[in-house]
């Protein structure tokens, strides 16, 4: 063959295995597009579940916060404290003329007496209970010391012979709520009420003079943080002995006790009431001899003096009523 038709004919064959390379790569990355690209049907089998989907990305399912009905909490309980003192005081019975019963004398409640036998009576039993430490005690049950907070005043004190074991609803307030009705023994269980433990209470001296016969309409403790204790222990005692409030007095209550958030005060149970008739108590007679005028009650007493009656001693004049008995200097 010419060597010019041997070079013409090398050069055709190197464009044809040239073309030929160039039409097999592109076969070649069209089948791997049509493999690697998502078909409809690829698509629906993903849909359906049938089939995981290519490079879509699956959303992990949260669970719904279930809704919990919370805890009762203190306040909520104080609350409900709060509204039995209330509920107490609504079924307290109303009598707007209680000085009208007349005849009260402290010596009708017998007190102190030492109810279990056990030599000890009931100011030494208070005493014992309210101690906060071990209490010491002469003679057979004569408590000399220990250790006490006077709830009306915050004090402590170590002494006892500076403690008042005060009925929280005074004696005298008792008689003119319902007392003068009773019969005696009932009269005595009340002066001894051991059975709730709000119903006597170790207090200073001076705050129980500083209370007297009072009900909450007219006195309040000085110590404040006290008031809401002390309004619901009132309720409390009165309620646990059938006895009667007047207007003021269950005004006053109601307005303490909405306004407290919580109560620390023993619900009561009820005592028994027998009622009876008011013991006969004779009517005071003059001695028809004038006593110098002492100036002051104590001066009286320290002489022998008193007490004296209105209306019957000149002397009742001399001298003022605090509780507007008719009695000064008792």
């Amino acid at each position: 063959m010419p060597a010019k038709k041997k070079l013409w004919f090398s050069g055709v064959i190197a464009v044809l295995i040239l073309l030929l390379t160039v039409s097999i790569g592109s076969a070649v990355n069209a089948v791997r597009s049509m493999q690697t690209a998502p078909t409809v049907e690829s698509l629906e089998k993903a849909l359906t579940g049938t089939e995981a989907p290519v490079d879509i990305a699956v959303p992990t399912e949260t669970a719904t916060p279930v809704a919990t009905t919370p805890a009762t909490t203190p306040a909520q309980l104080s609350s409900a404290e709060v509204s039995s003192f209330l509920a107490l005081l609504d079924q307290l019975p109303t009598d707007d003329s209680p000085a009208s019963h007349t005849g009260y004398n402290r010596d009708y409640f017998n007190v102190w007496i030492d109810a279990d036998g056990d030599g000890c009576n009931t100011r030494a039993e208070v005493l014992m209970m309210e101690s906060l430490s071990q209490v010491t005690s002469r003679g057979t049950c004569t408590i000399s010391t220990g250790q006490w907070i006077s709830a009306y005043d915050g004090v402590s004190v170590s002494d006892a012979s500076k403690l008042d074991i005060d009925h929280f609803v005074p004696l005298n307030e008792a008689w003119g709520s319902g007392a003068y009705g009773w019969d005696s023994a009932t009269r005595v269980r009340y002066g001894n009420d051991l059975g709730y433990d709000a119903s006597l209470l170790a207090v200073t001296a001076s705050s129980n003079r500083s209370k007297s016969d009072s009900d909450p309409a007219k006195w309040m403790p000085v110590s404040h943080s006290y008031f809401c204790d002390y309004a619901a222990t009132w309720v409390a005692v009165k309620w646990r002995w059938s006895l009667t409030v007047d207007s003021l007095e269950r005004l006053t209550l109601q307005s303490v006790l909405n306004g407290c958030s919580g109560i620390t005060v023993a619900l009561p149970e009820k005592a028994e009431v027998v009622a009876g008739v008011a013991p006969e108590e004779a009517a005071p007679v003059s001695d028809g001899v004038l006593d110098p005028n002492y100036g002051t009650c104590s001066v009286a007493h320290a002489n022998g003096a008193g007490p004296y009656y209105q209306g019957v001693d000149p002397e009742y004049a001399w001298y003022r009523d605090r509780d507007k008995d008719g009695v000064v200097c008792e």
